[in-house]
């Protein structure tokens, strides 16, 4: 069983909401509990055994990491123009 707890929203209406798993493990968060919650993509979520069994699905206050290339995206500094790259293609410069 999937329970959502979060803190200082409003509840979801007492629904099943079912989901299936796919061959790799992975479910789709329905849309009302990513919008409770505000779950969208690259947030991160954990998901809790309590001690009654119940397994519940928290968000991270934080969003996934980005990777190495995406933190280098953009720091190459200014390029060289089209018509420099072309003049350098033609051994003009």
């Amino acid at each position: 069983m999937l329970e959502v707890i979060l803190e200082q929203k409003p509840a979801l209406p007492e629904t099943e909401m079912g989901t299936t798993v796919t061959s790799k493990g992975q479910v789709t968060i329905p849309k009302r509990v990513r919008d409770l919650l505000g779950i969208e993509p690259g947030s991160v979520v954990d998901f809790e055994r309590g001690a009654d069994g119940r397994v519940v699905l928290v968000k991270v206050g934080r969003k996934a990491r980005p990777s190495r290339l995406a933190r280098l995206r953009g720091h190459a500094g200014k390029g060289l123009s089209t018509a420099e790259i072309m003049a350098m293609t033609r051994g003009e410069r």
